[in-house]
């Protein structure tokens, strides 16, 4: 039974009996129970007012809970001009106003750490209390777009609070890390995804640019002074007389070839290191993608590899340096062809809609576990390689902003892909 039932059931009964009591205690006496019913109707105006007062503020609180529970904090009560109830009713609405203000601060926050994370050029996925992903941002979209396998396994045994650098398809280098935020009293997971790319390459290029330079001054200083008394020596024809004398001249000849070839190895990269700037110019890449298949056709024809060049006649302009790219199709197409060995296709595809160019072979691919080395300085997969190829080619692509990508989508089917920025 509600509180204001009970009051109402209280007065009726009470002014009842009073009446009753009345009637038979002053019922021979008229004008004493006149009287007594002046005073009984006094006092129920006296108790419906007492009642409007006590039940009043009840109103106002249910009001008030009500357009709480409604999250409606702009609604608010004019004073009454009774002290109790104005009291209560500046409470309220003293609290009313402190939620609406810290209710707004909120919103302003919540409002800011929403634009925030989905224009953070970091990549953020924030996990629900079970671990499953509830919010992922466009950066952390587009990361796992190109790189769907990123996150499988990697994040098994990470610690809350650590972080570990991933490197995807061998190019994107990414730092993961794993941190936790509460929400509500419970603890909440979020991962970030910050590519380093950028900062890794630089800082690669800062070692071996170094080393090289350090080894290209060490090998010429020796390399010079060396030919140089041995082919002094082989000239003299007065030490060469006896015929036992023949195998050593040969050895010395020898000698000189090998130093000149390790010369020619120390050239290669220190070109690596001085690569230019690109002095890009408007260049028709339909020609220039011809002129190197040409220029490959014999090479690649004696170890019976096909060049095939799937292009369209009409011209296609990319704003670039013409040398550059020349050697870095050069060298894409050249390690397609080491790739295969022998017997197998090589094809240059121009996709002049979708703005890309992909060089495909048919060899044995690309193992996992050397996935993530193939753009890595002095890394090589063959026997006698250098590891400055892909290397060379990465920095020249750099060097003109073309996103690109090498792996092996299937068996026989391994692809280098250029994006292009072309000019209209």
């Amino acid at each position: 039974m509600k509180l204001k039932t009970k009051y109402t059931l209280f007065l009726v009964i009470l002014h009842l009996t009073c009446l009753v009591m009345s009637y038979f205690i002053f019922k021979e006496n008229k004008l004493i129970f006149l009287l007594t019913e002046v005073f009984i109707l006094i006092s129920i105006i006296i108790s419906l007012s007492l009642y409007k007062q006590l039940i009043a503020p009840l109103t106002y609180l249910r009001q008030g809970i009500s357009a709480i529970k409604d999250k409606d904090f702009n609604v608010k009560f004019l004073l009454t001009g009774k002290k109790e109830v104005d009291e209560l009713v500046d409470v309220y609405n003293r609290m009313i106003d402190e939620l609406r203000t810290e209710r707004t601060k909120q919103q302003e926050q919540h409002f800011f750490l929403e634009k925030l994370v989905q224009t953070s050029p970091t990549g953020i996925i924030i996990l629900d209390y079970d671990g499953q992903i509830k919010q992922i941002n466009p950066k952390a979209t587009e990361i796992l777009a190109d790189n769907p396998n990123l996150l499988e396994n990697q994040l098994h045994g990470l610690k809350i609070g650590s972080s570990k650098i991933l490197r995807a398809n061998g190019l994107h280098t990414y730092k993961i890390q794993k941190s936790r935020f509460i929400d509500r009293g419970f603890e909440r997971i979020f991962i970030m995804m910050e590519e380093v790319t950028a900062e890794i390459f630089a800082a690669e290029k800062g070692v071996y640019s170094k080393v090289i330079r350090m080894m290209a001054h060490e090998v010429n200083n020796t390399i010079g002074p060396v030919n140089s008394i041995i082919n002094t020596a082989l000239s003299q024809q007065n030490l060469w007389l006896k015929d036992d004398d023949f195998h050593l001249r040969n050895a010395m000849k020898v000698a000189v070839d090998r130093n000149q070839n390790l010369n020619v190895f120390m050239r290669n990269f220190a070109d690596l290191v001085k690569l230019p700037e690109a002095n890009r110019k408007r260049i028709d890449l339909v020609a220039l993608l011809r002129s190197v298949s040409e220029l490959m056709y014999y090479p690649a024809n004696e170890k019976n590899i096909i060049i095939k060049t799937e292009v369209n006649d009409d011209s296609y302009f990319i704003f670039a340096d013409a040398e550059q790219m020349e050697q870095a199709l050069i060298n894409i197409i050249k390690n397609a062809v080491e790739a295969i060995g022998e017997t197998g296709t090589v094809k240059l595809s121009l996709d002049q809609s979708q703005r890309t160019l992909i060089v495909s072979d048919t060899g044995k691919g690309i193992s996992p576990q050397d996935t993530e080395q193939l753009f890595s300085p002095f890394f090589s997969t063959k026997k006698d390689g250098q590891g400055i190829g892909l290397t060379l080619v990465r920095e020249i692509l750099l060097n003109h902003g073309f996103e690109f990508s090498l792996k092996t989508l299937k068996v026989n089917d391994t692809q280098f892909e250029i994006r292009l920025t072309p000019v209209l």
